[in-house]
């Protein structure tokens, strides 16, 4: 019998991402099954998600007084003890440092709702809208990426997928389609890497 590649996903909020990576998974298309999910905010609403799929949910808020590197080291080890083929971080907040990063090379996955080049870093949806109203952007996107190191929203490229932005709609309207786009693109990429083969 196979064994099916396992996930450990790192999320901070609501977790749609998550929900589409976990009926993803129920149906066979993502030929996976998330082993974890991991949050660095205990309220966050994807760890509920994860409780009623039956995965373990586990909350991994970062002290105050911890260490930056000191917490990802942490966070590695409990990350680790999941034995994830793919670590996927599906809206992570947090920059990982390389004492998380060194645990798992080559095989942290990242969603970021921009193109490539354009928008790193937070509210890049926001600032995308504001650069479409000031006539210097017609569209924006959707970005998978491995993260190999610290750089922010810039590791090698696994897929994007272009999202146009229409005159006169809302951010609301626009968060929307790119949300749908990034439930497409993120379970169509992890299913290429769990059956072996990236994207282009």
């Amino acid at each position: 019998m196979t064994t099916l590649p396992r996930l450990v996903v790192l999320v901070s909020g609501h977790g749609s991402n998550l929900q589409a990576i976990l009926d993803a998974c129920a149906s066979g298309e993502l030929p996976a099954r998330v082993a974890a999910v991991i949050s660095d905010q205990p309220g966050a609403f994807g760890l509920e998600r994860a409780r009623r799929a039956g995965v373990p949910a586990l909350p991994c808020r970062k002290r105050k007084a911890q260490d930056r590197r000191a917490y990802d080291a942490f966070l590695a080890e409990l990350a680790a003890g999941y034995a994830p083929d793919w670590v996927v971080l599906a809206g992570w907040m947090r920059l990982l440092s390389g004492a998380f990063l060194c645990h798992f090379p080559g095989r942290v996955v990242n969603l970021h709702p921009a193109l490539p080049g354009k928008f790193p870093g937070t509210h890049a949806i926001g600032r995308a809208y504001a650069a479409f109203g000031r006539g210097e952007i017609s569209g924006t996107g959707v970005m998978i990426h491995l993260v190999p190191d610290e750089g922010v929203d810039n590791g090698p490229l696994l897929a994007q997928h272009d999202v146009p932005i229409y005159p006169g709609e809302s951010l609301e309207a626009l968060e929307a389609r790119i949300h749908a786009a990034e439930h497409s693109v993120l379970v169509q990429t992890l299913a290429h890497l769990c059956r072996g083969s990236t994207t282009t």
